[in-house]
């Protein structure tokens, strides 16, 4: 059978790093790409057998992913995030895909996504993909990108699909919402874009978030659950665009307070 290196990113994930990695002990090596945990994430991932590196701080998903497939040493990769786990059904499909001839040089991974306690089966999470997480290293390759996953496959054959899920476990609480939320617009809010920036655009585009997660999405069957995941898309989506207008026009303080805070930087620069 052909050898594995399983790699995973991470940041202060000391609650699901044990999840993620204990899940993946069966391959020839693991890999943790950590950039900057201050918790117990890199503790518990050494603990279990995995090789961290640790980077500069988070810049992007394409950055990060590219980083953590150069420091793998096999043939093949199995790519996860510190909130997915590998099953042992799916796991025994890799181990047979690897000790035949794979039909494809990279695999989509069908994902049973879980919030609130529960599986969530609308809002376009059910059985959701993201970029193929199970490749040959030197036939895929991702693409520079501050938020979305973009790769570039490098062969002729078409991505494959495995049968088997993952478990992606992508909110530890509420809080957690908020924060990657915030991180998220901020980055997006980053990405260059033609169209000038307006409060109305934000607004328009973040209830056509909600309105496509909560209603053509069906996130509604998954009560509360898919409210806040409806919720939290229309308040990422609009602050995007409202940090792109914030950082096209300036929220300024007023005359006064400019000239406090002018006043007290002098002061402590040292100046007269």
């Amino acid at each position: 059978m052909e050898k594995i290196s399983a790699c995973v990113i991470s940041f202060n994930d000391e609650h699901t790093i044990a999840w993620s990695v204990g899940s993946v002990q069966w391959a020839d090596e693991i890999v943790v790409v950590d950039t900057g945990s201050t918790d117990r994430t890199i503790e518990i991932a050494e603990r279990l057998g995995a090789r961290v590196v640790r980077t500069a701080p988070f810049q992007g998903f394409g950055e990060i992913r590219a980083r953590a497939t150069a420091e793998c040493r096999h043939e093949w990769i199995l790519s996860l995030d510190s909130d997915e786990h590998c099953p042992p059904a799916a796991r025994e499909e890799i181990i047979a895909l690897l000790a035949a001839a794979a039909a494809h040089d990279a695999y989509l991974v069908p994902r049973h996504n879980y919030f609130m306690g529960r599986l969530i089966r609308g809002s376009g999470w059910y059985r959701s993909c993201r970029t193929p997480q199970l490749f040959r290293k030197d036939r895929m390759r991702y693409v520079p990108s501050l938020t979305h996953e973009s790769y570039e496959l490098l062969s002729d054959r078409p991505v494959g699909r495995l049968e088997n899920v993952f478990l992606h476990c992508p909110f530890h609480d509420l809080e957690e919402v908020l924060h990657k939320t915030n991180v998220i617009s901020s980055l997006g809010a980053r990405t260059p874009s033609n169209k000038p920036p307006s409060m109305w655009s934000a607004l328009g585009h973040g209830l056509w978030a909600f309105a496509r997660l909560y209603v053509l999405k069906g996130g509604f069957v998954d009560g509360w659950a898919g409210f806040i995941i409806a919720l939290s898309n229309f308040e990422g989506t609009f602050y995007r665009y409202a940090k792109r207008y914030e950082h096209a026009h300036g929220f300024h303080l007023p005359p006064e307070a400019e000239r406090i805070a002018s006043s007290e930087k002098r002061l402590a620069s040292g100046e007269q």
